[in-house]
């Protein structure tokens, strides 16, 4: 791909006439949302907060969603050890003009509330505390959870993204390797997350999304094979028009390594369909400088099919092995890393 873009200063996200006044990347959120000026029906409108935290182990994954039309919802708990997965979701009202999520992702707190459960995401412009109450989590029975998040790396990812169709558009900021810490309880089990080996990432989203759309999406935080340094990485595509710039990163103790073009390449069955479980799966970029291969552990599957949206969703978890090379040219070989790499394909 050409040269890509990247924003150094603040500046709107949207002109006047609801386009995008600089599409690229950037290592912080120097583009200022501001839902008033999305000159596209609400309905359109997609905004999203969703935290993944993991140790490898087990992982906890939350989300608080506008989808412009509804409020979406959801709780999964992943026992990777078991190799099984507890997921509720909440499709209801679009939250009311106090519960909006925020238009900033460095502070400010998202709520979300039903029959039987509460979720809270407090953001103080340092800490990050996520709180969850269900009284009923499926068949486990009752889910509390508590988790803090610290120690936010200098960089992050953030792109902002056209799609062909008009007036569509993506602001996107992912954090990778944030330092967690807290307890979820379910099922008679406390499951600890211990700062030591457990870390989260934040996708926060907001944007006007063309109807049909099928993204990939990878991510991981760990730490350096000799235990030294955090290391993670955000990979992806399918989020829009990508010429000005790509969201595919790595991140070695805080600081983001840009990477262009990557491909994931599922295997496949004979009948020509994707085989989500087989390894390995091979993520690569055009630049040469990632080349991993990922064995699949657990498929946390969800298909919905209601009036409004119909999704196909395949967020994968397992384990990465192969080689990352930094911007200085230091090669980082792992072997067994935990992440997840997913393919989503939407009609909403």
């Amino acid at each position: 791909m050409s040269d890509q873009f990247e924003l150094t200063c603040r500046l709107p996200l949207l002109d006047e006439q609801g386009l995008l006044t600089r599409p690229g990347y950037a290592r912080a959120p120097f583009w200022d949302y501001r839902r008033e000026a999305v000159k596209a029906s609400s309905l359109r409108r997609k905004e999203w907060d969703y935290y993944l935290i993991s140790n490898g182990r087990f992982a906890l994954a939350l989300t608080i969603s506008d989808l412009g039309y509804a409020g979406m919802h959801t709780v999964s708990l992943i026992d990777l050890e078991a190799r099984r997965e507890t997921t509720c979701s909440s499709l209801g009202s679009p939250p009311g003009k106090k519960d909006k999520l925020p238009e900033q992702s460095e502070y400010g707190n998202c709520h979300a509330s039903g029959r039987g459960f509460g979720m809270h995401f407090l953001n103080d412009g340092k800490n990050r505390t996520l709180i969850v109450q269900m009284r009923r989590f499926a068949k486990e029975g009752p889910l509390s959870a508590r988790i803090e998040l610290t120690e936010e790396p200098q960089d992050s990812m953030c792109i902002a993204t056209p799609f062909e169709e008009p007036g569509c558009f993506y602001y996107n900021r992912k954090i990778p390797c944030l330092r967690a810490s807290g307890t979820v309880s379910c099922g008679g089990r406390d499951y600890v997350f211990d700062p030591a080996d457990s870390f989260a990432v934040l996708d926060w989203g907001r944007g006007v999304w063309p109807g049909h759309v099928t993204w990939y999406w990878s991510a991981a935080s760990g730490m350096t094979p000799d235990g030294t340094r955090t290391f993670g990485f955000n990979l992806g595509y399918g989020f829009g028009d990508t010429s000005a710039a790509t969201e595919n990163m790595l991140f070695c103790d805080g600081r983001a390594h840009k990477l262009g073009e990557v491909h994931f390449e599922i295997p496949m069955t004979d009948k020509g369909k994707y085989d989500y479980m087989k390894a390995p799966w091979h993520i690569s970029s055009e630049d040469g400088r990632l080349d991993l291969a990922f064995k699949p552990v657990l498929d946390r599957k969800s298909h919905t099919n209601l009036l409004a949206v119909k999704s196909d969703q395949h967020q994968v978890f397992g384990h990465f092995s192969g080689r990352a090379v930094l911007d200085d040219g230091e090669e980082i070989l792992l072997q067994e890393f935990p992440g997840f790499a997913e393919r989503v394909e939407n009609k909403w």
